[in-house]
């Protein structure tokens, strides 16, 4: 079993910056996919980036955020620069044994495992 434990969130001012961090515990060795995702009320859930083998981002954060990872056993981290008001969401962390890269990284199917999300709030 995977859990995974999102950190990190926050109330920010608008051209802010925070850092999110996900801690996976459990039988992280075989993790090769780690992903973020984002929900803001009254609306779906929404693909911010991944990392495998690559990064892949949404538009909405692309030039903005920054997904790395240094290995299966270190936390994930997603570093967001110029914070706007529509970031504003809760931020999940996910992660699958597969290499889940291009098109597939912001499905959500792709993914076996979620934590249970950290607040962002953005200040206008």
């Amino acid at each position: 079993q995977v859990q995974l434990v999102e950190s990190g969130g926050g109330l920010v001012q608008a051209g802010g910056s925070l850092t999110l961090s996900c801690a996976a515990s459990g039988r992280t060795s075989g993790l090769n996919t780690m992903g973020w995702f984002r929900q803001a009320p009254g609306k779906e859930r929404e693909f911010v980036a991944a990392i495998s083998w690559s990064t892949v981002y949404g538009d909405s954060v692309k030039g903005r955020f920054t997904i790395s990872r240094d290995n299966a056993k270190k936390p994930t981290y997603l570093q967001m620069n110029s914070l706007k008001p529509e970031d504003t969401a809760v931020y999940y962390c996910a992660a699958s044994p597969g290499f889940v890269g291009g098109d597939r990284a912001g499905t959500e199917r792709y993914y076996d495992y979620w934590g249970q999300g950290t607040q962002v709030t953005v200040s206008s």
